[in-house]
């Protein structure tokens, strides 16, 4: 089977390392995500071990669809008993690029109509539509009056592990944070620091990876288990129980730090529901030292609409930060302010939060010659 893993924008290159690494076949970056190919056990692996991945998406047609009612036929002729019956709820998520068609609500209406008319057909009812926890997610993608239509093994989004019971005003989601620290080239021992952790996603997504905990442990069920066809139950037991078994120590500190006290009291409850080791301090990033081992150092600045940030803290940030000496640093920056703040980047890179174009910043800040 061919499955599709998507990503943030900007986060390909890491979601294609990461599939690799779970040793998956055939894996091939692409705007939006990631080709890979396998049976559907490779499928359960990637919802269950993959942290960048967004969603995983199976294809199972394709077809011209300048209009509507090419696109109804088209999805009429599919068969959907496979996934659905009438005792189960639908959602279905829609784009468009450079087509004849230019409405997703359209294309989604269109597409949501020709699978509950066949299941109407067959069963004499339709399934209801649920947009907040479906059993089946499908997705429809139309470029250049060409449609693929997708059923989502994952159902609700991966970046929602389950832990985070509460997040600030301005959350990443947990897929960019673990795409960031992957992106930082931490080496899972040293320490690591997020001096401005929020509600501690990054900080916790970094002890996630380096004790080898699978992201997908926390998840009641995915999509594909509530799927009509679903016959894997003893397999996902498996897996989930292999995953557990895989856990390690941490080898090296986490720390995270905020100078809101509210934000260090979430940051401390979403760790112990993650059932990680996060050692954190209420300080301002203004305060922070370096260790004397070095470490690695992820974080997410205030900037944008949602945060307001003022000039003077930023310079000083930029200040505090640059003089980290034997540290890699890696920042997102969602605001021209702060890339000017921390100065010229050793690398950097595009990456989207959502619909928020952000640099991603890497230095790497040298140690003085002694005596100087």
């Amino acid at each position: 089977m061919n499955f599709f893993a998507t990503a943030a924008r900007g986060t390909e290159g890491a979601l294609r390392d990461e599939l690799r690494e779970i040793r998956l076949r055939r894996v091939r970056a692409d705007r939006g995500g990631v080709h890979f190919e396998g049976e559907m056990d490779d499928g359960y692996r990637a919802c269950l071990r993959s942290r960048i991945a967004m969603r995983i998406l199976r294809p199972v047609a394709a077809f011209p669809a300048a209009t509507g009612d090419d696109l109804y036929e088209g999805v009429a002729t599919i068969d959907w008993s496979e996934f659905l019956t009438r005792d189960h709820t639908l959602a279905v998520r829609a784009t468009c690029v450079n087509s004849a068609m230019t409405h997703s609500l359209f294309i989604a209406q269109k597409t949501k109509d020709a699978i509950v008319d066949q299941l109407r057909e067959k069963s004499g009812a339709r399934p209801s539509v649920d947009l907040e926890s479906p059993d089946v997610t499908v997705s429809v993608h139309v470029t250049k009056d060409q449609a693929t239509v997708y059923v989502d093994l994952a159902g609700v989004p991966l970046h929602r592990r389950g832990y985070r019971s509460a997040a600030g005003e301005a959350p990443l989601k947990e897929t960019l944070a673990a795409a960031m620290v992957r992106l930082s080239g931490w080496d899972r021992v040293s320490p690591f620091i997020d001096p401005m952790c929020g509600s501690g996603t990054i900080a916790i997504e970094a002890a996630a990876l380096a004790a080898n905990i699978a992201p997908g442990l926390l998840r009641e069920r995915f999509g594909f288990e509530r799927w009509a066809s679903f016959q894997g139950a003893g397999r996902m037991r498996e897996l989930r129980e292999e995953a557990r078994a895989a856990r390690v120590p941490l080898e090296g500190p986490i720390f995270a730090g905020d100078i809101d006290p509210a934000m260090v009291a979430m940051t401390l409850a979403n760790a112990r529901s993650a059932g990680v080791d996060v050692e954190v301090h209420e300080r301002d990033v203004r305060d922070l030292r370096p260790l004397p081992a070095g470490g690695a150092i992820v974080t997410n600045p205030p900037y944008g609409e949602r945060l307001e940030a003022e000039a003077t803290f930023l310079r000083e940030m930029g200040r505090t930060l640059m003089r980290l000496e034997g540290h890699d640093v890696a920042v997102i920056a969602g605001s021209p302010e702060i890339a000017q703040a921390l100065g010229k980047p050793d690398r950097w890179l595009i990456v989207y939060n959502g619909a928020i174009e952000c640099r991603l910043l890497f230095y790497r800040v040298a140690r003085r010659a002694s005596g100087r």
